[in-house]
C-alpha cells in the first residue's frame, strides 16, 4: 500500500509504501477509492493551530506520530476482513465513519463519539484517506450510500455531518429565519445545501471573495457581502429586517466572529465551525446585556452521518460542486484549496 504522508510539517507531502495491512479480529481493510480535500488537512500539514493569546497547539501534542497521511473525508470499497468481521462483504462500498474514539468512555458509548478525550480519528490522529487503504475496527464505522455518487458522499463523513451538526445546535429554526453564514466555501456551500435541505431558504452569506459570493448567489443566497465595504453589520442586519437568531462562522477568527455577533439578536446564537484561529475580545457585562451564545462545534455523530446520507438519498440535499483529481495530485490539490481557488469541494481518486 502507499500513503500521501506528512513527514516532516510544512513541507509537501511524500509517497510512502508500507506492507498491506492484515486485518485482525474484527477488523476490516478498505481500498480507498474517494478521499475529499479538507481545509483541516492543511492545519494537519503545517502542524499546529493557533489557539490564541501566543498558544500554539501542535498537531503531535495530540497525539500524532509522523510520517502520518492525513484524509478524513473517505470511501471505500471492503477488500478484506478479519476473521470475525461481519457486518460488511467483499467488494462493498462504503462511506467511512473516521471519528473513532477510545470506545470505551462516555462519550462513546453514547454515540458521541467525536467528543472522545482520547481521539484515534482515520486522517487527524492516525493515517487516514490520502493513503490507498485504511483499516477500521468493525462494520459500524461503514455507511452504505446507495444512489449518491461516491465523490460525494466522502464529503459526508465531515463536511456533510459537521454542517448537519452545527445547524442542530442552533435550536429549532422556523422556515424563514435567517441565517448569516460566514464563509463561502467548501463547508459554506455544503451548509447552504444542507439548509435548504431542512427547510431553510433565508440565508445572507458573508465572503471577501467576489466569485464565491456570486456562487452564493446563484446557490440561493438571498445577499452576499463584502465584510470590507461599506458598513456590512448594518447591511445585514437591515437586509434581513432585523438583528438575526442563527449565525454559522466557517472561516473562524477575529473579524468573522465579531461580525457575527455584532449581528446578532438578544438570544442569538453562533456555531463556530472554522479553525482560523486567534482569539475574540468577550464583553462579560455585555453579554449579560444582550445576552447572545457562542457554540463550538466539532464534526457530528454516526446517528448524523446516517441523517445526512438519509437526506442525500431523498433528494432533498442537493449535491454542492465537486473537482476530482488523482491522489498523486495531493500536494497540488491541498495548495489550490489554501489558495482559495476551489469552488465547493475538492476530492481525490484512486487508490
Amino acid at each position: 500500500m502507499r500513503r500521501w504522508s506528512v513527514v516532516e510539517n510544512h513541507k509537501p507531502l511524500q509517497a510512502i509504501e508500507y506492507p498491506d495491512p492484515e486485518p485482525q479480529g474484527t477488523e476490516i481493510v478498505l481500498e480507498v477509492t474517494h478521499c475529499g480535500v479538507c481545509h483541516s488537512d492543511i492545519h494537519f500539514v503545517k502542524g499546529e493551530f493557533d489557539l490564541g493569546n501566543g498558544q500554539i497547539l501542535k498537531v503531535t501534542d495530540r497525539g500524532v506520530k509522523l510520517p502520518c497521511a492525513p484524509g478524513h473525508e473517505i470511501v471505500g470499497r471492503v477488500v478484506a476482513m478479519g476473521p470475525e468481521a461481519a457486518g460488511a462483504a467483499i467488494g462493498d462500498h462504503r462511506i467511512v465513519y473516521p471519528w473513532m474514539g477510545c470506545g470505551t468512555c462516555e462519550f462513546c458509548t453514547s454515540d458521541q463519539e467525536n467528543m472522545c478525550l482520547n481521539s484515534r480519528s482515520l486522517g487527524t490522529i492516525r493515517d487516514g484517506g490520502f493513503g490507498s487503504h485504511v483499516m477500521v475496527p468493525d462494520s459500524s464505522y461503514l455507511f452504505a450510500f446507495d444512489g449518491i455518487d461516491p465523490a460525494l458522499a466522502s464529503t459526508f463523513a465531515c463536511s456533510g455531518l459537521t454542517v448537519y451538526s452545527a445547524i442542530r445546535k442552533l435550536g429549532e429554526l422556523r422556515a424563514g429565519t435567517p441565517v448569516l453564514i460566514m464563509g463561502a466555501g467548501g463547508l459554506g456551500r455544503a451548509a447552504m445545501a444542507m439548509l435548504q435541505a431542512l427547510g431553510h431558504d433565508r440565508m445572507f452569506v458573508v465572503d471577501i471573495d467576489e466569485q464565491k459570493r456570486a456562487e452564493a448567489i446563484a446557490a440561493g443566497a438571498e445577499r452576499a457581502f463584502d465584510p470590507r465595504a461599506g458598513d456590512p453589520v448594518a447591511e445585514i442586519v437591515a437586509a434581513a429586517e432585523g438583528r438575526l437568531f442563527a449565525a454559522l462562522d466557517f472561516v473562524g477568527n477575529r473579524n468573522t466572529i465579531g461580525m457575527a455577533m455584532d449581528c446578532l439578536s438578544k438570544t442569538g446564537k453562533l456555531a463556530l465551525v472554522g479553525v482560523g484561529g486567534g482569539d475574540y475580545p468577550l464583553s462579560l457585562a455585555g453579554m449579560i446585556f444582550k445576552p447572545r451564545s457562542i457554540i463550538g462545534t466539532i464534526t457530528g455523530s454516526r446517528q448524523d452521518l446516517r441523517e445526512v446520507i438519509a437526506l442525500a438519498q431523498s433528494g432533498k440535499l442537493q449535491p454542492m460542486p465537486i473537482s476530482c483529481m488523482p491522489k498523486d495530485c495531493a500536494n497540488e490539490a491541498l495548495e489550490l484549496l489554501e489558495q482559495g481557488k476551489v469552488s465547493g469541494r475538492l476530492v481525490l481518486e484512486g487508490a
